[in-house]
């Protein structure tokens, strides 16, 4: 392994905390940041140390929370706040290292090897980025776990699995600890491994994160090909990608989904959000742009414990960043392969991204090509002159359109 010092930085209950240090007399008490059950959004996103001593967890139903946790305070999701202070945390460990790679609005890859002769060793830098975080002006009161590792995998299985346990929170993985701290761990707890994929491999016998980690890696990559190969590879405590600043700059797809308000059971009805979400991603990918080659589809049935599914993609004649050339590859998707059931949520995304520049314009619609690309190019103006809402397709107005209420949200919660 790299002689590198990769640190995880994630920020306890981060939602929670915010919402925390914004209102000092909630300090006290368990706190649930979660979205509007009444626009079936009613999930909680994060729940205080306060809230999970009483069972809360994220990611369940708010009334399962409230039945735990009656006395909590509800408070609804403020995206743009916590964006804000999640800028100000990473201006802040920029102070300590200029490799500093965002990997969610709560959690950061730093790498710090070349900090040490300024900030002391590791586990001295982890102490002084904890204590600036949590007396910063901006952060008051926020607190950070730390994990460290000579890569950023371990680095994160550092942090998730030991330094969020630890009284200190900060603990590093290296491979003088990994048979002894890791191995021993149930597979589900790896990084890289859902329940999906526990399941699949503790039907392999595959129990232990040791066990994975000592599991023959041809037969691996005979089941599952690259992503046997990265199994065995994160077991073993092995990751070569570097911290780095370029992590956004090539996406591999664009795209926006969306819970609905109720069960749609009509074609026209989700025929409407499918154009708003295909215009959405549309307007996404030219602000990127790029243009996609591939139009893919996500639909969850309305029945929340057995939903059924529907994933399906098409690959388009010619790159495209158009909403209209998107929707009606995503309707007809749709069209097809639709069991007629109600719905309770939908997802348009485009793939296979490349640059915006490279037009590829046909013999016979050359005009109809560049008359599209001007409009779009005036609805781009409009909507980054005066919003999100400014301008929307009639559909909109009906009461279907979810246009309106996704202008006031941002990453599907409310600002």
């Amino acid at each position: 392994m790299e002689n590198r010092h990769i640190f995880l930085v994630d920020m306890q209950s981060f939602y929670a905390s915010v919402e925390k240090m914004d209102n000092p007399s909630l300090n006290d008490k368990p706190v649930i940041v979660s979205g509007d059950p009444e626009r079936r959004s009613g999930v909680v996103l994060a729940a205080c140390p306060l809230a999970k001593k009483y069972g809360v967890q994220n990611a369940e139903r708010l009334w399962e929370a409230q039945q735990k946790c009656p006395q909590a305070t509800i408070v609804r999701p403020r995206m743009q706040r916590y964006l804000d202070v999640s800028y100000e945390i990473t201006k802040m460990l920029e102070t300590f290292t200029d490799l500093v790679e965002p990997y969610s609005v709560d959690e950061q890859f730093l790498d710090v090897t070349r900090s040490q002769r300024f900030f002391g060793e590791p586990f001295e830098i982890a102490e002084k980025i904890k204590i600036a975080i949590e007396q910063g002006e901006e952060t008051k009161g926020i607190k950070a776990r730390i994990g460290i590792g000579p890569n950023k995998v371990l680095a994160k299985m550092a942090c998730d699995n030991f330094a969020k346990k630890n009284p200190k929170g900060i603990f590093r993985l290296d491979e003088t600890n990994l048979k002894k701290d890791l191995w021993p761990l149930p597979i589900g707890k790896m990084f890289g491994v859902g329940s999906r994929m526990e399941k699949h491999l503790q039907r392999m016998g595959i129990r232990q994160i040791g066990h994975l980690a000592n599991f023959p890696l041809q037969k691996l990559k005979r089941r599952w090909g690259i992503n046997g190969q990265v199994l065995w590879l994160t077991a073993n405590g092995i990751d070569y990608s570097p911290v780095t600043l370029k992590t956004y700059e090539q996406q591999k797809a664009v795209g926006h989904h969306m819970t609905l308000p109720r069960d749609y059971r009509k074609l026209d009805d989700i025929k409407v959000v499918l154009l708003e979400l295909s215009e959405e991603v549309a307007r996404r990918a030219r602000t990127k742009n790029y243009r996609g080659s591939t139009v893919s589809i996500s639909v969850r049935g309305a029945d929340f414990d057995f939903p059924t599914r529907l994933n399906r993609q098409v690959k388009l004649l010619s790159p495209t960043n158009d909403g209209m050339t998107i929707f009606k590859a995503a309707f007809q998707l749709f069209c097809q392969h639709w069991d007629r059931l109600p719905i309770r949520s939908a997802g348009v995304a485009l793939s296979q991204l490349q640059p915006a520049s490279a037009l590829q314009l046909g013999l016979f619609d050359f005009d109809a090509v560049l008359k599209r690309e001007s409009l779009n190019s005036a609805i781009d103006a409009i909507y980054q002159k005066y919003g999100a809402s400014s301008i929307v397709r009639a559909s909109s107005l009906t009461d279907a359109g979810q246009a309106f209420e996704r202008a006031k949200k941002i990453g599907g919660h409310y600002k």
